[in-house]
């Protein structure tokens, strides 16, 4: 679950079942019920219908819960964390980032870092297509230490640079859930 409209359809789901929940939280549920093996599969069944998916892998609920950080990091907040990003996950997440990125790489295909990136991209088109900020305005809020490191990023990732993707405006913006998803992992 890396929105709240994810935390949403699952309580219908489970309200759906007729289960009572605790918890519904990033990567985590608690029910009040003890399922059977068959009420799983059912519960699967649901949630794939949703497009959502049960993990009870630790790895996976991990890799989640390191896309919901970053996702919270550069979509949702204008305040820059107080450390460099890979003490702020592991802060956050309570592990070492050398644990944390090497199995987001294992399990994503790309490092954290090229996944942080990409958000920061994507940010920045929204930023840009959306027209409130300037390009000054938008590399200091996206936490770049100049407006050249972002606009040599932004063409790096998009093939345009950042006055030329202003200019097209019809450009489609990736969808947050899907972005950095190479290799079609959810």
């Amino acid at each position: 679950m890396v929105s709240n409209r994810c935390k949403l359809a699952v309580k219908d789901v489970l309200k759906a079942m007729g289960w009572h929940f605790i918890v519904v939280e990033l990567g985590e549920v608690e029910i009040m019920e003890d399922p059977t093996s068959e009420q799983l599969e059912q519960l699967k069944a649901a949630l794939h219908a949703s497009g959502l998916e049960l993990m009870d892998d630790r790895r996976s609920v991990l890799i989640e819960k390191i896309i919901h950080v970053i996702t919270q990091m550069i979509h949702y907040s204008d305040e820059a964390p107080k450390t460099n990003y890979s003490d702020y996950i592991s802060e956050k997440l309570n592990h070492d980032y050398t644990y944390l990125s090497n199995i987001f790489s294992e399990v994503k295909g790309i490092t954290i870092q090229q996944f942080i990136i990409t958000h920061k991209i994507e940010r920045a088109k929204e930023l840009l297509f959306y027209g409130e900020l300037n390009l000054t305005e938008i590399a200091f809020r996206l936490h770049y230490s100049s407006v050249a490191h972002l606009s040599n990023q932004f063409k790096k990732i998009t093939g345009l640079s950042p006055s030329a993707f202003k200019l097209l405006k019809g450009q489609k913006r990736g969808n947050i859930e899907e972005i950095g998803n190479l290799n079609g992992i959810n």
